[in-house]
């Protein structure tokens, strides 16, 4: 990938064969083969290494069905909170059901559509199980590039007021070195990347929170409520409200503490 990614699913990878490595979060992380993993695609996540030859089978579920598919809130909110979920190793049940529902869904019948979608949940629930009693991972820190630095480290810091000559001093740079380092890496601006990453947080607290708007928009580092408006519609293509009144049903909602 040569740029960040980010798209408002959830996606389920399995990788047949090799290594693939993600940026996300802040954290550079390596899937094994035969491993199902799971991630919330609105955070910006780029593929940064890859061995092998075989192609990765990809899913991708919309977030409403997500929500509503019933997984243990703990694991919905890992996932949401930007954690990649990779189950145990898979069996050679997993590759068959993958290439199954690749050839239903190209052929566009609406009843194998649905029981595909069905069988994804079904496989949703069983990764949910096994993994909502362990514990959140801690991914080693490897070498990383510099440009990976400023990516990881504004993944961490987004809520926080960023300038490019933060962020660069922060990370031992020039601000023009940095700036130019960043885009010829990840082919798009700091700037861009800053607020991707703060309309997905965004997303998550209008989806699992009842928090008023302008709080989300602060929470989120958004320093005004027009400015946040601005971005998330051109981000999302509909304003906050109209994003959560679409996903509100579906969402596991918790309750505040009086």
């Amino acid at each position: 990938m040569s740029r960040p990614d980010r798209h408002n699913e959830i996606e389920v990878n399995l990788l047949t064969a090799g290594s693939l490595t993600y940026l996300l979060g802040g954290r550079r992380i390596d899937i094994e083969a035969s491993r199902v993993a799971v991630f919330w695609a609105a955070i910006p996540h780029q593929i940064v290494a890859f061995e092998g030859e075989t192609p990765y089978f990809v899913v991708t579920v919309p977030l409403s069905g997500f929500l509503s598919a019933g997984l243990e809130l703990s694991v919905v909110n890992r996932i949401l909170h930007g954690e990649l979920v990779i189950d145990a190793p898979a069996d050679a049940s997993d590759q068959l059901k993958f290439q199954q529902w690749e050839r239903e869904l190209r052929e566009g019948d609406p009843t194998c559509e649905r029981a595909v979608r069905l069988e994804v949940q079904a496989r949703l629930l069983r990764l949910g199980r096994a993994v909502s009693n362990s514990p959140t991972p801690r991914y080693p820190e490897p070498t990383l590039s510099r440009a990976d630095q400023i990516a990881c480290y504004i993944a961490r810091n987004y809520q926080e007021p960023l300038t490019s000559e933060r962020i660069a001093a922060d990370n031992g740079l020039h601000a023009n070195y940095a700036m130019n380092l960043f885009r010829r890496a990840f082919g798009t601006t700091m700037t861009a990347f800053i607020t991707q990453h703060r309309v997905s947080h965004a997303q998550r607290l209008l989806v699992t929170s009842d928090d008023p708007i302008v709080e989300v928009a602060f929470a989120s580092g958004f320093r005004s409520l027009s400015r946040f408006n601005e971005a998330f519609k051109a981000v999302c293509g509909c304003s906050p409200r109209e994003f959560r009144g679409s996903h509100r049903r579906a969402a596991p909602i918790p309750k505040r503490r009086k």
